[in-house]
């Protein structure tokens, strides 16, 4: 496994990105995602990651734009019309159809977000189904800041290393 650099994008190689999809600089598409723009277009703005086994998709003839610095975690489903910049969308979740999340929000890990729920800026939303629970603190915020960058540098890591590399790969017994 590797990753592949296209311009200022880094995608790795068993992650899908087909369809009409527009990625800005810096994000980062990781190990077996799949982002489908077939239906509609698709829109990742710069330095956002979309990490392993997400899945990013929308209603047919609805856009799906995510913003700027935005987090999709591990086996994520984002299949809603917009995400805002510096979201976090936690692990396990699931965004339904004609969902508006606003800037710096999160979904929390296994919330599942109902068809058409509009979130406001800086809200937590929480739970089976999603709701809106309260505001992000100041941790969240910062934690929310300094997770894009991050991967940043994680996506330029996986680009440089050989999968040999004894810096980067521990091996748990002989190959």
């Amino acid at each position: 496994m590797s990753f592949k650099k296209y311009d200022n994008v880094y995608i790795a190689d068993t992650a899908c990105v087909l369809g009409e999809i527009t990625l800005y600089e810096n994000v980062n598409i990781w190990y077996g995602a799949s982002i489908r723009g077939d239906v509609a277009p698709i829109t990742i703005g710069k330095n956002s990651n979309v990490q392993d086994n997400a899945t990013i998709h929308c209603d047919g003839g609805f856009p799906n734009v995510i913003g700027e610095s935005v987090t999709i975690g591990h086996n994520a489903v984002c299949h809603g019309e917009s995400i805002g910049n510096g979201c976090l969308i936690g692990m396990n979740c699931t965004i339904l159809g004609h969902t508006k999340i606003g800037n710096n929000c999160i979904v929390a890990a296994g919330a599942v977000v109902p068809p058409g729920l509009v979130v406001p800026d800086n809200m937590v939303v929480m739970g089976v189904p999603g709701k809106i629970m309260r505001e992000t603190n100041a941790e969240e915020r910062a934690f929310m800041e300094k997770n894009p960058p991050h991967y940043v540098k994680l996506a330029k890591l996986h680009y440089d290393c050989k999968t040999t590399d004894k810096r980067f790969i521990t091996w748990a017994g002989n190959i």
